[in-house]
């Protein structure tokens, strides 16, 4: 039982070793829409650096990292100077190994309004607050629509949903003097369950907002062979300490041997006395 048990002990730790430290992406300004020009920052954030490359997928190219033809790397972040509409499209973190962070969902204006919304899933219970815009106020009086129908308008240009619920869930846009926002999905989770991913037909085009592939061939190659590197000193060294384990030898097989001293002189004396006394009592019985 002692045996099995320390085998588990081994297979876990040996798989533990080979896990990859996930990683979770971050955008700043934390927004699913930009205005043309902006500064973006896009970060992999995680407990131990793993290696972890930034990608996307835009009308341009799929599966483009930082740096080949597009922003500019910084440690674990990319730094992008000035967005430009064609850089709409998915954004994920990804590891040597293959795996893969959340994605985020950017959509790049030229126009004159946008949707300031959360671009992470907003958990079930908090507030949230999507703000209408322009390049230069954020303090107007705007109409909110969800998946195409008016909600209320707001004088200041914020709408805040309090404690939000998976109905809350949708599509959202605004409109103010000037012109209309596109249209930014809005997420609800929960824990631990994951919010599914919008309709296609509402982020960007479909070559552009396909998510990451979730796994390579030669990726599950290298993860499998880094398996058996790890897992089969563990299998040689328990197998050896079985062995040996085995081999020991145990209390009750240890030899017994009788050792057989010589009598003192005290002692051969005490047999001569009593031989003495033994010869005396017999010649006394006889007479």
């Amino acid at each position: 039982m002692g045996q099995t048990s320390l085998q588990w002990l081994i297979f876990l730790t040996s798989l533990l070793s080979c896990t990859t430290n996930q990683a979770r992406l971050t955008v700043s300004p934390s927004s699913s829409q930009m205005f043309e020009g902006e500064f973006v920052s896009l970060s992999c954030e995680e407990d131990e650096p793993s290696g972890w490359t930034l990608r996307r997928n835009t009308t341009r190219g799929t599966r483009t990292q930082c740096g080949d033809g597009w922003g500019k790397t910084a440690g674990s972040s990319c730094k992008i100077s000035y967005i430009l509409p064609e850089a709409s499209g998915v954004y994920w973190c990804e590891s040597r190994e293959g795996e893969t962070s959340n994605t985020i969902n950017i959509s790049v204006t030229g126009g004159p309004v946008i949707l300031r919304s959360p671009v992470l899933p907003v958990m079930e219970g908090h507030d949230v607050t999507l703000s209408c815009r322009t390049k230069t106020s954020s303090n107007l009086p705007a109409g909110f629509y969800k998946d195409g129908s008016f909600i209320r308008t707001e004088p200041e240009g914020h709408m805040t949903i309090q404690h939000v619920t998976k109905s809350d869930e949708g599509l959202y846009r605004c409109n103010m003097t000037g012109g209309e926002s596109p249209p930014s999905w809005l997420s609800v989770t929960g824990q631990p369950t994951t919010t599914a991913p919008p309709p296609a037909s509402t982020l960007t085009p479909p070559s552009t907002s396909a998510p990451p592939p979730a796994s390579d061939p030669s990726h599950l190659v290298f993860r499998l062979v880094c398996h058996l590197v790890v897992f089969c000193p563990y299998c040689i060294s328990t197998f050896i300490m079985v062995s040996l384990y085995r081999h020991k030898p145990r209390g009750s097989d240890l030899p017994v041997s009788m050792v057989m001293t010589p009598p003192t002189q005290a002692e051969e004396g005490l047999d001569d006395d009593y031989d003495d006394i033994i010869t005396a009592a017999t010649t006394e019985h006889h007479f």
